[in-house]
């Protein structure tokens, strides 16, 4: 059965929607991280399943704050993106994040004249196929949310990001907006996700004492169980058996952006094209995820590094890979990894590979260095989770 991602998610106190956020200083907060696409990128909007995992050491934080009004005029949002030295911001013009004001009062039930400044400190590269545009409007959700008292269930912050991330990418499958909420890996097909059991690196969310009391919706985006409790020690969520999957994703910055959108349409072009080049990618994809989910619930790392690198010749052959990124996969390849492919939009970005222990991890962090790669992560899994290798 498919159950919801963690969310966070804020109580109502009932306070007429016309005085909320007028404190003197309020500030709403919210906080999302990246993720990675393991295997099904581009194929799960055709329907196919897909695997990712959270990338909580990249991180975004958001922080809202009212301001007055004009006495005339419409609504306004102001986005800004927080620079290195204090106090410095830089304008953000996004038309995926500006349609979520008035999409929100609609959801919340806010009314009057509303005018608010969004200040995000985003660590993700964007253009890397890292999730950025949708952690960036789930942290800023999450913030008007806290700004405004308004409780939000996961299935209304998912609908509110969806909608950005479709103004930012044009067709999107949903699974950016879930992911980057996530606390472990999903499997995510057709809207709705299933959070699995294994061991990731807990990460401590800078939270006030306001919410302390956050806590999970029993509202996924599809279907309604009770959550998970949501998890900080990296291990399985109490009551669930781990998944005995142990090794270590090695994301790598091929220090080029790609266009999730341009490689959407792409692909459109291609498939209109051809039904059956639709069909066959669909079709391969969905196998792979789906063999490489049973590889996760069986601890075969080996088996599920050769379906990435399946999954990367797949991508290839549609054209949305490049000689740098190709050059990455080899590398990580040559140093020892089980498995590398291209992650995300394509066209650029980053390439993940999966190494079976940590000084497996170090040598293909270096290879990708030597293979021009600009920067690295490395996510561990499982009984590497807790370390510091």
């Amino acid at each position: 059965m498919m159950t919801p991602t963690n969310a966070q998610t804020y109580p109502d106190h009932a306070a007429a929607a016309g005085e909320m956020g007028l404190e003197e200083g309020r500030i709403g907060w919210g906080r999302a991280h990246a993720k990675a696409i393991l295997l099904g990128e581009h194929a799960v909007v055709y329907g196919a399943p897909a695997l990712a995992i959270p990338v909580p050491q990249l991180s975004v934080t958001a922080t809202a704050r009212r301001l007055r009004c004009s006495d005339a005029g419409a609504d306004r949002i102001s986005f800004a993106l927080a620079g290195p030295g204090p106090g410095a911001v830089t304008p953000l013009a996004a038309d995926g994040l500006r349609c979520l004001l008035p999409d929100f009062k609609a959801i919340t039930g806010v009314d009057g004249h509303v005018c608010v400044d969004v200040i995000i400190d985003c660590a993700i590269p964007q253009g890397r196929g890292l999730g950025s545009s949708a952690a960036c409007a789930r942290a800023a959700v999450l913030a008007l949310a806290d700004l405004f008292d308004r409780r939000l269930d996961a299935r209304e912050v998912f609908d509110l990001v969806q909608a950005s991330e479709k103004v930012a990418h044009g067709r999107s499958s949903g699974i950016d907006a879930l992911a980057t909420g996530a606390t472990s890996p999903l499997l995510f097909r057709s809207g709705a996700a299933r959070e699995l059991p294994v061991a990731m690196p807990g990460y401590a969310a800078a939270r006030s004492a306001a919410h302390a009391s956050a806590h999970a919706s029993a509202h996924s985006p599809v279907h309604s169980p009770v959550h998970s409790p949501e998890r900080t020690d990296g291990g399985a969520a109490e009551g669930r058996p781990s998944y005995a999957f142990d090794g270590l994703f090695v994301l790598a910055d091929s220090g080029v952006s790609g266009s999730t959108k341009e490689a959407v349409e792409l692909l459109w072009r291609k498939f209109e094209r051809s039904a059956q080049t639709q069909a066959d990618f669909t079709l391969g994809a969905s196998r792979l995820t789906r063999a490489a989910a049973r590889d996760l619930a069986h601890g075969r790392t080996s088996d599920f590094g050769a379906r990435m690198t399946e999954n990367h010749k797949l991508l290839h052959e549609l054209g949305l890979s490049t000689d740098r990124i190709d050059g990455l996969v080899d590398a990580a390849l040559a140093a020892g990894s089980l498995g590398a492919k291209i992650s995300g939009g394509g066209l650029g970005g980053c390439v993940i590979a999966l190494a079976a222990e940590p000084r497996q991890a170090e040598a293909t962090v270096r290879s990708l260095h030597e293979a021009g790669a600009v920067r690295t992560w490395v996510v561990p899994m499982g009984r590497f989770a807790n370390h510091d290798d």
